[in-house]
């Protein structure tokens, strides 16, 4: 599973605007392919904490991708010369849609650390600190702990 099966499924992660209902989802994805691999049929009902202890999971799927974004996010940031940083700085012409706007990348990014987009590029010039910011906010989502309720 970790070595065809997830990066199969984490290619191009760094880039998605993950909403809560998206990370229920990655989760679902996840323990039905631990129960396929450990061949559990669904009337065997068995909690998914205890599936994960018997596999010694330490890392839910979703929070793989949360801090894949999070990594890149100080990648782009980092890179003074780039046009992503541009692009996610919202420093590009052209006007955006009628209507209620969507999520934006730089949103999600907000929304796990909870700071601002400035206060979050300034510590992602330093890649240590950047690096245990991005794991103390996604250790907050820890598979043993209840998800806090959806916001949006």
């Amino acid at each position: 599973m970790r070595s065809l099966v997830f990066p199969i499924f984490l290619y191009g992660a760094e880039t998605w605007t993950v909403h809560c209902k998206d990370r229920r989802r990655i989760d679902a994805l996840e323990m039905w392919c631990w129960r396929r691999l450990l061949r559990i049929p669904w009337t065997a009902f068995r909690p998914n904490v205890s599936i994960l202890e018997e596999l010694k999971v330490k890392e839910r799927l979703s929070s793989t991708v949360q801090i894949r974004i999070l990594k890149f996010f100080g990648h782009i940031t980092r890179d003074k010369h780039s046009m992503e940083r541009l692009v996610v700085q919202g420093k590009v012409e052209g006007k955006r849609s009628r209507g209620r706007s969507p999520t934006r990348w730089t949103d999600i990014i907000k929304a796990t650390t909870q700071t601002s987009i400035v206060q979050c590029s300034r510590n992602a010039g330093d890649c240590d600190k950047w690096r245990r910011i991005a794991g103390a906010a996604v250790l907050k989502k820890n598979h043993r702990q209840p998800r806090p309720p959806c916001q949006e």
